[in-house]
């Protein structure tokens, strides 16, 4: 059996990656969503398995253990892939930031970066403060976008704007198919 696809979706905050993600993921079952944790505060109303949520101390073990893929301090929380353990003939997904997206992407360089980019920095600020981000969150985000699309676009092997879901899953469901095809 080959080596499971790695698939990076990345891309600023507001993009709409977890949703992308999370459609991609009911509609294939060959897809194992790798679950980041962070120490970030779980917000108001978001889904318990959004993120294993973790203090810095439990974090740190993970670290020290060598237990994540990748892992990244990011508005003073951290975030971190941990290390997949699937089974044979499940590819991966990893809904992750872009510095994290980097360092997977030279531990395995094959893996398929996807950028996902908002329709526009309006409709960005508009996702951003439905999911319940305070006002200087959503602003240090929108400052954040900006160089995240111009290095996303430079490192991303496929640059998605999300303005349509369907389309966008569908875009990424072809690559996921034409990178099966390749590996028969």
């Amino acid at each position: 059996m080959s080596d499971p696809i790695i698939v990076i979706v990345s891309g600023p905050g507001g993009a709409g990656k977890g949703t992308i993600v999370e459609t991609l993921v009911q509609r294939d079952s060959a897809l194992w969503l790798s679950r980041s944790w962070t120490t970030r505060v779980q917000r108001e109303g978001e889904s318990d398995d959004a993120y294993v949520f973790v203090d810095k101390a439990a974090f740190q073990e993970r670290i020290d253990s060598g237990g994540f893929l990748e892992w990244t301090e990011f508005l003073g929380n951290f975030y971190g892939s941990p290390a997949p353990s699937v089974d044979q003939g499940v590819d991966i997904v990893l809904e992750i930031e872009l510095h994290g997206a980097q360092q997977v992407k030279e531990r395995h360089p094959e893996a398929i970066l996807v950028f996902v980019q908002p329709p526009s920095r309006d409709e960005q600020r508009r996702r951003l403060q439905g999911r319940g981000d305070s006002e200087e969150h959503v602003v240090q985000r929108l400052k954040k976008a900006e160089d995240e699309e111009r290095l996303g676009a430079q490192q991303a092997d496929v640059v998605i704007v999300n303005d349509d879901l369907e389309r966008a899953v569908a875009e990424i469901q072809g690559i996921i198919g034409a990178a099966r095809s390749a590996r028969r």
